[in-house]
């Protein structure tokens, strides 16, 4: 799966399943520009997180020395990362978004190459009344958000919701099962679901049920797999480990 610029893509699942994880996992890999808009949790949660799985620490270990403002010897490793940056507004709306585009052009000289919105739910675009009016402001919010990665050339990445019956992350996500039925503007849709094997492990398969450039199985019964380590945040790929 290619997450290429100028494009669209939406990662749906249930919560605490991992997408944010994922999401994280992602905006680190490689040390490119990116925009991460983190409505869902707060900067000593994101910054733990980060510095787990970047440096292989124990993310406990990690948080401890943060509230003990002991956090001196991370900062080699955070600084390696100094064009990522994040927005920690709960309900961001339109108008911050693009001031923060405009910000970061200013300061770097150009676009992030990957912007992440995390929920595409938090995102404020106005009163929603009823369930239709909801369904409608999310095809206008992915509209916005394909405009905006041909504009800014990043590869703008959504996080989303799954319907009821897919919430506790269990079982495979079809497309159906994306919350609002707004699978017509991105070009790529993933849902992840886990496995769980009974000693605190986990498993986050992958299911690429949209893709208008490669493979896609709509069903969700084709996935790829990775492994969560719960200590540093990493995730593996389960191939990798065989």
């Amino acid at each position: 799966m290619e997450f290429r610029r100028g494009e669209f893509s939406l990662i749906a699942a249930g919560p605490g399943t991992g997408k944010s994880l994922f999401a994280l996992n992602l905006a680190l890999y490689g040390n490119i520009p990116v925009m991460y808009y983190s409505a869902d949790s707060n900067a000593a949660t994101q910054l733990t997180r980060a510095t787990a799985i970047l440096t292989g620490d124990n993310v406990r270990d990690v948080k401890r020395k943060l509230l003990a403002d002991d956090f001196g010897e991370y900062t080699a490793y955070l600084a390696k990362r100094w064009w990522l940056r994040f927005n920690y507004e709960a309900r961001p709306t339109l108008a911050t978004i693009e001031t923060d585009l405009r910000a970061y052009f200013e300061v770097f000289g150009m676009f992030p190459h990957l912007i992440v919105v995390d929920n595409i739910t938090n995102v404020d675009g106005g009163a929603v009344g009823d369930a239709e009016s909801f369904t409608f402001g999310l095809e206008a919010m992915c509209e916005y958000m394909s405009e905006m990665a041909r504009y800014t050339g990043a590869h703008v990445l959504a996080l989303h919701h799954v319907t009821g019956e897919f919430s506790d992350g269990l079982a495979p996500i079809p497309l159906s099962g994306v919350k609002g039925k707004i699978g017509r503007v991105p070009n790529v849709i993933l849902t992840i679901h886990k496995e769980i094997d009974g000693m605190d492990g986990r498993i986050l398969h992958v299911s690429p049920v949209k893709n208008r450039e490669g493979f896609e199985d709509s069903s969700g019964q084709t996935f790829s797999s990775y492994e969560f380590h719960r200590t540093n945040m990493q995730l593996t790929d389960v191939d990798d480990l065989i």
